[in-house]
């Protein structure tokens, strides 16, 4: 049937054919029904699909793997809300991340960071988060980051996340650490079997943050270029 056919025969305008043809209706169960009759099928055909959660994306690595400037752009293309799992942790905690582990400790940490989790993810939305490097030295958090969201580890070798971070002018890493070029290295080389769990291994080497996040998008169901 054209839609002018099934508007005529349901007694709904043209244009409500096309937008709930197109997903974008807002749809009452009465005119539901009306379309149900004039398709000659049971309304519980048109109602029976299946529910798939809402699409969350996980951007994962060590720091200087670009996940906050990715993490927006990917956003922002996907018209999705863009959030920052450690400043969730702050406002739970109401406290900088820096002041929260001196004066509670890792434990605190991760109990702020399960639970904030869990309320971005009882949001229902569509969404991308930056996750925490660190998340996979926290197996109930990374658990939960694998299951519901799909995951994606921005790739780079050890020299690129230490060129990176100094690129930015954080000279936290160097501040009293000697060595600290040779830990991140070794930190790498101890996440990458637990990142290599992710859904998607994203490289980052020699491409802009509109490169990965393009790729990202490409690579998603019902992504575009």
């Amino acid at each position: 049937m054209s839609a002018s056919s099934l508007a005529e025969a349901a007694g709904v305008s043209r244009r409500y054919v096309t937008e709930a043809e197109g997903g974008r209706a807002n749809l009452s169960l009465v005119k539901l029904a009306s379309l149900a009759r004039a398709l000659r099928v049971p309304l519980r055909e048109l109602c029976d699909l299946p529910l798939s959660p809402p699409e969350r994306v996980a951007l994962l690595g060590l720091r200087g793997a670009g996940k906050s400037s990715v993490g927006a752009a990917l956003a922002q293309a996907l018209e999705v809300p863009f959030v920052e799992l450690d400043r969730r942790v702050e406002a739970l905690a109401g406290a900088p991340m820096a002041t929260l582990l001196e004066l509670e400790g890792e434990a605190t940490w991760a109990r702020l960071e399960l639970q904030a989790l869990e309320e971005v993810l009882a949001s229902g939305q569509r969404l991308v988060i930056e996750v925490p490097g660190s998340v996979v030295a926290r197996p109930a958090t990374f658990e939960r980051v694998l299951e519901a969201c799909r995951t994606v580890w921005l790739q780079a070798t050890p020299d690129e996340h230490w060129e990176r971070v100094v690129a930015q002018g954080d000279l936290r890493p160097m501040a009293g650490r000697p060595e600290a070029r040779r830990e991140l290295a070794a930190l790498w080389a101890s996440r990458e079997r637990a990142y290599r769990r992710c859904d998607r291994l994203q490289p980052t080497s020699g491409r802009t943050v509109e490169q990965v996040a393009s790729e990202l998008l490409e690579s998603l169901p019902g992504g575009r270029p």
